[in-house]
């Protein structure tokens, strides 16, 4: 497993992973958009040459927001979701004051990988999500 910032050139490939993984997937432009703001920081997974997965951040003074996190369907349950937000708070931990993101309250999965990590429920945003509408549980793990 090897974890690296993302390439121009990979772009496409998180777009198609993106369609795999979500509802409401990020459009490719919108990836490539975020991808050239200074304050946005990606990542990707790659397990055997291939994309196995990604993560993003944006980053504003000591305060830092996941954007996404996306495993491709195969490498599911193989520990590649839980190495990226390592990465995160191993690579920015000592910069920032917390991470926060927001996730499915339905996805126990990823709502268990972040409290393993100690990322507390600080709030809730109403009807956050489409296809399925769902509110929005909002994790913060706090540095300092």
């Amino acid at each position: 497993m090897i974890i690296r910032p993302l390439a121009e050139n990979e772009i496409s490939a998180v777009a198609e992973l993106e369609k795999l993984c979500f509802s409401t997937p990020w459009s490719e432009k919108s990836i490539r958009d975020s991808f050239f703001s200074d304050n946005n920081r990606f990542f990707v997974c790659e397990a055997d040459g291939q994309l196995a997965g990604y993560i993003g951040m944006s980053v504003s003074l000591d305060e830092g927001y996941i954007l996404n996190v996306a495993v491709h369907p195969d490498h599911r349950g193989k520990g590649f979701g839980k190495a990226l937000v390592r990465f995160l708070i191993d690579e920015f931990g000592d910069r920032l004051s917390f991470i926060t993101l927001e996730v499915r309250p339905s996805n126990t999965t990823a709502v268990s990988l972040y409290e393993g990590f100690g990322f507390e429920k600080v709030g809730e945003r109403r009807n956050y999500y489409r296809n399925p509408a769902e509110n929005a549980l909002l994790l913060t793990k706090f540095f300092r």
